[in-house]
């Protein structure tokens, strides 16, 4: 294959990983929610990683990349537990407290994060206007999309645990923008074998945690129902095998600015699933925050293109 057509096909998977990760983990908000209803939150985060951490070893075993140097191993499991442990686990912590729709808000504040904790790219995304704008256009978006909601879920009473739910939440949120930083500055070798050992350190963690807080206790596996448990396997098989491993392959060819749209778009994918499979309604002020959000996004994925242009060499 020639160096053009390499290209173009790496243009393709680009694309095709995009997609898997703005429309997956968009659904995966609806399947948490289902399935912590069932599930106490670290023994549902043990199962999925477990479950999708040895299939995925197991998988690379099969195809001969091995288990990885010892190096690999280490940075992936730091920032497994960075990504998974404490990113995913605060979003299934707080689920069990927090409207779905709220937690998309707060989740929606990692682009920003991802420019403060990318300290080599200060220069580079600090400049750009356009990346700018469309971090907080986006914002902007997802603020009008769920603000009737979040003001609504808010204005509770008795909410203290929807505000520890938020301050987890907010914990986890910068947690997985640095293990995703961490991730892209430190992955070796292959993007699946790293991901495989992320999960495995995720789940044994999750394992651990559910033993500590006792969440085994009064637990009945003949209690949890059939929606929870096809709730959890899309999440270990989409939401982890298919949609994660996207992601971490993302983060090694693109740039984490650009990388971390996902938060505005997996908040309108969760919306239009609602609408479409859940009988709910949109509001004018939440039409209008879609139309700005899928803006904002364009805008940033042009200004990254037109970088791109400029840097390719003169035939």
């Amino acid at each position: 294959m020639t160096p053009s057509g390499k290209s173009e096909s790496t243009k393709v998977l680009v694309v095709i990983a995009f997609a898997i990760v703005y429309l997956v983990w968009g659904s995966t908000y609806l399947f948490i929610q289902i399935a912590v209803q069932d599930f106490p939150p670290m023994i549902l985060g043990a199962f999925r990683f477990l479950a999708a951490g040895v299939l995925l070893m197991a998988w690379c075993i099969v195809k001969g990349e091995g288990v990885g140097s010892r190096q690999q191993i280490k940075h992936a499991v730091i920032s497994g537990l960075m990504l998974l442990l404490v990113g995913t686990g605060a979003v299934i912590w707080a689920e069990k407290w927090l409207p779905s729709s709220l937690v998309a808000v707060l989740v929606c504040s990692a682009p920003f994060w991802f420019i403060i904790l990318d300290v080599p790219k200060w220069k580079e995304n600090l400049k750009k206007r356009s990346v700018i704008a469309g971090l907080v256009f986006g914002f902007i978006g997802v603020l009008l999309m769920f603000c009737e909601k979040a003001i609504a879920a808010l204005s509770m009473r008795d909410n203290r645990m929807e505000l520890i739910g938020l301050g987890i939440l907010m914990v986890g949120t910068m947690s997985w923008a640095g293990g995703s930083l961490y991730s892209k500055y430190h992955t070796s070798g292959s993007t699946t074998v790293s991901s495989a050992w992320q999960m495995l350190a995720a789940g044994m963690a999750f394992a651990l945690g559910s033993l500590i807080t006792g969440e085994w206790h009064g637990f009945d596996w003949h209690s949890v129902t059939t929606g929870a448990w096809l709730s959890v396997i899309y999440l270990v098989v989409f939401g982890s095998l298919v949609a994660y491993s996207a992601y971490v392959w993302l983060l090694k060819v693109r740039t984490a600015t650009q990388v971390s749209t996902y938060a505005y778009v997996n908040p309108v994918v969760a919306v239009l699933l609602g609408v479409f499979f859940a009988g709910e309604h949109m509001t004018v002020l939440q039409v209008s925050g879609l139309v700005v959000i899928l803006a904002s996004v364009l805008l940033i994925n042009l200004a990254r293109y037109r970088n791109e242009k400029k840097q390719e060499p003169v035939r």
